[in-house]
């Protein structure tokens, strides 16, 4: 099995595009809101999987696996729409997120967040 780069991710949703172009909103900005709702509705789909059957099912049973892996992908199909609609290369968002991904690792995060963990 492969693994998908994000080039590729890109190209493939921009081709589902293509072929329902004339039933789907434009890949203009103006739309991208769409798709973020939809996106969060997806992974609300995979939050009711984890809520109603929890994560022992998710990891012991292969079919309700492959349900929540789907949703998960539903979620990855809008993100995606998301950065074509504003016309985010793969190269640019691969910058920013090994940029974002240094600047984690440097973090303390249990420090920044103390006044979240603390109980009252």
């Amino acid at each position: 099995m492969e693994d998908l780069r994000l080039s590729e991710l890109l190209d493939m949703q921009r081709a589902l595009w293509e072929r329902n172009a004339g039933h789907w909103d434009p890949l203009a900005p103006e739309f991208a809101r769409n798709s973020v709702l939809f996106m969060l509705g997806e992974l609300g789909e995979a939050i009711a999987i984890i809520k109603k059957r929890g994560e022992d099912a998710i990891m012991r049973d292969p079919a309700l696996r492959r349900h929540f892996v789907e949703e998960l992908v539903d979620m990855w199909m809008y993100a995606v729409d998301v950065l074509l609609r504003y016309d985010v290369t793969a190269e640019e968002f691969s910058e920013i997120y090994l940029a974002k991904h240094a600047r984690n690792m440097r973090r303390d995060f249990p420090t920044e967040h103390a006044s979240y963990l603390k109980e009252y």
